[in-house]
């Protein structure tokens, strides 16, 4: 057994992640053939023993290429997540996995405004030449991958269960058309495995761990998407909402991300935006001239225009003072964000108590609210 046979016969056994063979390696010398020799529970999704020799032959036979961490094409934006996935089944071409994109997510029961609005951004994003990722679900995620096609560019859809155990059916023509337009299909589930209550929440941090930023189009409070905002969020990527009517459960979800901090985005120049450098935003100036000369400035008749004197500096705002418990809870939030629970905990303070000195922090601006009930310091 080689090392990547070794991570494809891992990836079979749903006990066994990227964290776990990480330990298992430096148990065995940084060998996962030797860690898999001497696992003592090999059994699959079925109890069985993993056939992995015959998953890389059915692989063959049906086109479907199999990506692990020792491959060159393994996208490097999977990578840098906390728990990557052992092996990607991808049908079409893996190149796109490794483009710099975007990923739309929203509910699959969407209205005519949120398809709409998604198919819009999806088409703008590609003809700016960016990936669109997302579910390969009903409602917001195939009109993204449909606005990516209608834009020109390419699109990968990533499945909640095996290649083979393709659903939505209804989608299965749309991800035919993705992969023909150059784009791909992806899961990282083996053959045999049905999508259900537990792969969907997987496939969701594939979704965003993909993209440089995720952008919710329209989602209810209580929705798969916010658990791909929540794991982007996690993983340094952007998050952004689109706004939608306040009396429309379909937004709400939305809704609550902007107010938890999410950037608020109402076209695709929003999104490009919050995804372009720092360095890139800013306007290049020219040479500085020599000491008492200024450049001079025409008006729209050719004359001169005397230039505007240099602004005199600002005052610098004074310093927010923080009460006693305002800097006991702050020095227990980290920049990568902790739970309100695990705040309280830290500060040894009631919940209700440390919800109250954050609000007070944000409002300082010493912190930042985020999905899922986090914070983060400034």
């Amino acid at each position: 057994m080689t090392e990547r046979e070794a991570r494809i016969a891992f990836n079979m056994i749903p006990t066994v992640g990227a964290v776990t063979l990480a330990r298992l390696m430096r148990e065995t010398h940084g060998s996962a053939a030797a860690a898999y020799e001497f696992y003592p529970e090999k059994k699959d999704w079925e109890g069985k023993e993993p056939a992995w020799e015959r998953e890389i032959e059915q692989a063959a036979q049906q086109h479907v290429r199999l990506v692990t961490d020792l491959d060159a094409d393994y996208p490097p934006q999977l990578r840098e997540i906390a728990s990557p996935p052992l092996v990607l089944y991808v049908v079409g071409d893996v190149s796109v996995l490794s483009k710099p994109g975007v990923s739309l997510v929203g509910t699959r029961k969407a209205t005519a405004y949120g398809r709409e609005t998604a198919k819009s951004f999806a088409a703008g994003l590609a003809r700016a030449g960016w990936a669109v990722f997302s579910g390969l679900a009903l409602g917001i995620d195939a009109a993204a991958h449909e606005g990516a096609l209608a834009g020109g560019g390419v699109t990968a859809g990533v499945l909640g269960g095996a290649l083979d155990m393709f659903y939505p059916e209804a989608n299965r023509a749309l991800a035919r058309r993705i992969v023909e337009n150059g784009g791909c299909v992806v899961s990282e589930f083996p053959f045999g495995r049905r999508p259900d209550a537990q792969t969907f929440p997987q496939r969701n941090r594939i979704v965003s761990g993909l993209a440089r930023g995720v952008v919710a189009v329209e989602c209810p409070l209580r929705s798969g998407t916010l658990v791909t905002c929540l794991r982007a969020n996690e993983q340094g990527r952007a998050v952004m909402a689109v706004p939608g009517r306040i009396d429309w459960p379909s937004s709400a979800g939305c809704l609550n991300l902007i107010r938890e901090g999410a950037r608020m985005v109402t076209c695709v120049d929003d999104v490009i935006e919050e995804l372009t450098p720092i360095a890139q935003k800013k306007v290049a100036t020219s040479a500085p001239l020599p000491s008492g000369k200024h450049p001079v400035a025409t008006s729209a008749t050719g004359r001169a225009v005397a230039p505007r004197p240099p602004k005199p500096p600002q005052p610098a705002l004074p310093e927010v003072k923080l009460s006693i418990e305002e800097a006991l809870v702050l020095r227990q939030v980290p920049a990568a964000g902790a739970t309100l629970d695990a705040v309280a905990r830290a500060a040894q303070l009631p919940v209700a108590k440390t919800n109250a000195l954050l609000v007070a922090l944000r409002l300082k601006g010493r912190v930042r609210f985020l999905p899922g009930n986090r914070v983060a310091s400034r």
